[in-house]
């Protein structure tokens, strides 16, 4: 006990003293990396954003700002979020799962070339929705088969509608499926309120929308049985959306009564030995984001305001551009004057994209990872569709054969002398 206190104690303090870049590389990262970053984080003191993706312009414009903040970043898809990238057009049930793996690829393909450490991740899953959940897996354990790692580097698990006991006992089962792939879990119990892809808690009882210190440890002894890979998603009167100030009582201090219980329970040396996650973060003051942090809160999960931001920079440049978007010829500087410059989708969406990245920008400065991960330019960049496993090759598998078969053959000889 004493030597793993030690141990424990020692690790902490090398990451406060270790850059990032030199302890997990870019692109998409998996397994003991994505450990390792969210280790980082907390003895550090800093959170990482994740931005729910509907598109390949969404995840684009949050890898553009991580690149240019200088941080790390998590590209996420909801259950609508992966219909959505499947096409409307398309009524399968398998639509969200198709097209969750669909944003995968796409950002495993390009996430290399932007130079920061990227987590791909699912977000809330309900248990309606769990069929999408098990699309998602069987996607990464085909994966994992192939090329010795997931395809996601993290999934997450939303049953904070059902009892803790059986909240708890399903992720308990899917984090056994998960562990031999190294995949994160988070978990949500405990209640945020609000309303997100369908699931509608804006009539939920006050009191359930903040967590205790006896349900997250009960979360952590149930988990931590199976693997260290997992985070909490503790409720602090958190609620999806944006609402006037002094309509929503965050109350993040709560988190810090979480640590010193499991610390306690624990006899830990970590000032904070949970991982924490905040949710609803949208709309957030500067100070509740700080006290979050403070708190052992390494993920913060923005929706709302990064929408807003994408319209934004659309509605910002019709505005400007109102003349010259009337129709395909005659603009203000003459009638017969072409508007493809003006309408052509990689003008106006690419409007879009750089609000949006300025809008993550701002959540890695408030979530202090901003300059957190020095890029490296000369390094070798390539998509990260998988390198197959390295296997023998037949005249190897041959010769080693032949060698076995001698190698027997002499020692029958032996016995029988």
């Amino acid at each position: 006990h004493n030597d793993n206190t030690n141990n424990n104690q020692q690790k902490y303090l090398f990451l406060t003293m270790a850059a990032l870049n030199e302890l997990v590389p870019s692109g998409v990262i998996t397994g003991d990396d994505v450990t390792t970053l969210f280790e980082h984080a907390r003895a550090n003191g800093y959170a990482i954003p994740a931005v729910n993706c509907t598109s390949s312009s969404t995840a684009n414009a949050c890898l553009e700002a991580a690149r240019k903040a200088k941080s790390p970043v998590i590209i996420q898809v909801s259950n609508g979020g992966g219909v959505f990238l499947t096409g409307k057009g398309v009524n399968h049930p398998d639509s969200a799962a198709v097209g969750s793996v669909a944003l995968a690829m796409h950002v495993r393909s390009v996430a290399k070339y932007y130079g920061i450490p990227v987590v791909l991740h699912s977000d809330h899953c309900a248990k309606k929705l769990l069929p999408w959940f098990d699309g998602m897996l069987n996607a990464d354990e085909e994966f994992f088969a192939k090329y010795g790692e997931p395809l996601f580097s993290s999934h997450m698990l939303d049953l904070s509608e059902e009892s803790d006991e059986e909240n708890i006992g399903i992720c308990v089962e899917y984090f056994k499926r998960m562990a031999p792939m190294k995949i994160w879990l988070e978990m949500e119990i405990g209640i945020t309120g609000g309303e997100e892809d369908g699931v509608n808690n804006e009539d939920i009882d006050p009191e359930k929308l903040y967590t205790s210190p006896e349900q997250v440890f009960a979360v952590y002894e149930a988990l931590s049985k199976i693997g260290d890979m997992f985070s909490v998603a503790a409720a602090f009167g958190n609620v999806h959306g944006v609402y006037k100030p002094g309509n929503v009582k965050l109350s993040p201090e709560r988190l810090g009564m979480h640590q010193e219980y499991a610390k306690k329970m624990l006899n830990s040396p970590l000032p904070k030995p949970i991982f924490l996650v905040m949710h609803g973060g949208s709309g957030s003051t500067d100070e509740e984001i700080k006290t979050a942090v403070v708190n052992g809160v390494v993920k913060m999960n923005i929706d709302t305001d990064t929408q807003w931001a994408y319209w934004d920079g659309l509605r910002a440049f019709e505005k400007e551009k109102h003349d010259f978007l009337q129709g395909q010829i005659g603009n203000p500087t003459g009638a017969d004057k072409p508007n493809k410059k003006f309408y052509d989708p990689r003008v106006w969406v690419r409007k879009a994209e750089e609000a949006m990245t300025a809008r993550v920008m701002v959540s890695c400065e408030k979530l202090l990872c901003k300059g957190t991960y020095e890029i490296k330019e000369d390094e070798e960049v390539h998509a990260q569709l998988g390198t197959l496993k390295a296997s023998p090759s037949p005249v190897m598998l041959v010769a080693a054969g032949a060698i076995v078969g001698s190698a027997a053959t002499m020692l029958m000889k032996i016995l029988t002398k």
